[in-house]
C-alpha cells in the first residue's frame, strides 16, 4: 500500500485574507480502494480522527439540526430533543475545533451568538441523509434485535 505525506492547514477563523497556517503532517493512503480494516483506520490516520469527530452520540444529531441555516443554542436543544444544554455546548465546541461549525457573536443587547455549517460541515450532509435513511429502513429491525437480545438474557 502506497503512503504520501502532506500538510494540512487552516485559516484564521475561516477568514480568506489570512494566510493559511500549517497545523501538522498527516499519511493520506492513496489506494483507497485496496483498504483493509487493519489498516484504514490506524491511530495516525486522518480517517480515524473523521470517525472520533462525527462518531459521536450527539454530533451527527447537532450537525442534521444546522442544515437548514444558521441556529441559536436554544433552537438547537429544540431542534435534537433530548441534549442538554451542557452536553450541547461541549459538543458544539468540538465541532467547530474541528471546523465543521461556525459560531458568530454578535455585539447586541441582549447578546446573540449563532451557529452555523462551515463548507467543510456541510460535506457531511449527504452522508447524514443516507444514514439517516438507513435508519428509518432498519430501525425498527434493531430494536427487535435488541428486545429479543435483552430477552434472552432474562
Amino acid at each position: 500500500m502506497l503512503l504520501s505525506v502532506g500538510r494540512v492547514s487552516r485559516g484564521s477563523r475561516g477568514d480568506a485574507t489570512n494566510a493559511r497556517k500549517p497545523i501538522g503532517t498527516v499519511w493520506y493512503l492513496s489506494d483507497v480502494t485496496s483498504l483493509k480494516a487493519g489498516n484504514v483506520f490506524l491511530a495516525d490516520c486522518p480517517a480515524r480522527t473523521a470517525i472520533e469527530v462525527i462518531a459521536n452520540k450527539w454530533s451527527v444529531v447537532v450537525l442534521f439540526a444546522l442544515s437548514e441555516g444558521p441556529k441559536r443554542h436554544g433552537e438547537v436543544v429544540a431542534l435534537t430533543g433530548g441534549i442538554s444544554r451542557k452536553v450541547l455546548t461541549e459538543t458544539l465546541r468540538k465541532l467547530q475545533a474541528n471546523g465543521l461549525v461556525s459560531r458568530q457573536a454578535y455585539a447586541e443587547a441582549p447578546p446573540r451568538v449563532e451557529y452555523a455549517l462551515t463548507p467543510l460541515g456541510e460535506t457531511l450532509q449527504e452522508p447524514i441523509r443516507m444514514l439517516t435513511a438507513w435508519a428509518r429502513e432498519n430501525g425498527e429491525a434493531l430494536v427487535d434485535c435488541q428486545e429479543a437480545q435483552a430477552a434472552d438474557l432474562v
